[in-house]
Parts: C-alpha cells; structure tokens; sequence
C-alpha cells in the first residue's frame, strides 16, 4: 500500500507540475502590453498620458500590443511621397519609398528608416513572430515576416492606427 501511495503521489506531483508550466508560459505571453511596458524607451508618459495623446483603436495597438482589422486603414491607400511616423512620438518610421501592396490589408515596407524600430520575439498566439516596435517610445507597430519583396526579402506588416503619415 505504500507503494500505491507513492506512486499516486509523485504522479499526482508530476500532473501538478505539468499545470503549473502550462500555466506560466500563458501568463508570461499575455497580449503583450507587459512587454511594452517593460522597453525602456527614451520617449515614456505615464499610461493616462498615452490615453490623452490617443485615439481609443491607436492606444490599444501601440500601448497593448492590439490588432486593428485588415483594410480598415486608409493608409493603405496613401502612394504620395513621404514618411511615415510613430503615431505615438512621430518619429519617423519608413519612407514612402519602401512602401508595397501586400495584399494582407495593412501598409507593408520592405525596410525601416536606419535606428527606427526595433525587434523582439513574439510567441503570443501560439505562433512564432517577431515583433516589431518604435525604437522611441517602444509603441507596438506590428509584426516583420521574411516574404517580402527584393532587396530585403522583408515585409514589415504594419497596423495603419500605429503610424501617420507626413508628404514631403
């Protein structure tokens, strides 16, 4: 009988552990906004400042990491000559030079301004993804995936609400 017990127990601690893991690696995903919050960044307000600076669908992509839906920017449209900006901090962000139809309903660039973004990994969802965020106020743009067009071979698959544009 002791035997029996032993063996339930470290089974039962074995499906507890389990659990926990389980658990820990949903909790350490979450939608990103901890992420965000964690970037040190040379451009920070506090979280009532970015909610005044704002639009609701702006602060839930940039501060939370958000998805806006696909061809609902009318950035998507914008072919003139320019640049595009944080939304948050106005840093520029990509020349309209780089700019290309991807078809997937948000602005796509093949390439950054030189120190504009930044990178991190994304595995929220389930997928791995690599984030990509301003290098000013660390506001969550959207994501880059490696089939792009020539020369970078990159899309930088961007949410419209996160940028503005600027003609030249």
């Amino acid at each position: 009988m002791t035997k029996t017990l032993a063996r339930r127990e470290v089974l039962g601690l074995g499906l507890s552990g389990v659990v926990v893991a389980v658990l820990w690696r949903f909790a350490a995903e979450g939608d990103g906004a901890d992420a965000i919050a964690a970037t040190p960044a040379p451009f920070t307000l506090s979280d009532a400042e970015w909610r005044r600076r704002l639009s609701a669908p702006a602060y839930a992509v940039l501060r939370q990491g958000a998805t806006e839906r696909p061809f609902s920017s009318p950035l998507n449209a914008e072919h003139r000559r320019g640049l595009f900006a944080c939304a948050g901090c106005d840093r520029p962000l990509f020349a309209s030079a780089t700019k290309f139809e991807s078809g997937t309903g948000w602005p796509s660039f093949y390439q950054p301004l030189p120190g504009a973004v930044a990178t991190r990994d994304d595995t929220s969802l389930g997928m791995d993804r690599t984030e990509v965020h301003c290098a000013r106020c660390a506001g969550h743009l959207g994501h880059v995936f490696d089939d792009g067009p020539r020369p970078t071979g990159l899309r930088y698959c961007m949410n419209g609400v996160a940028l503005r544009f600027r003609p030249a």
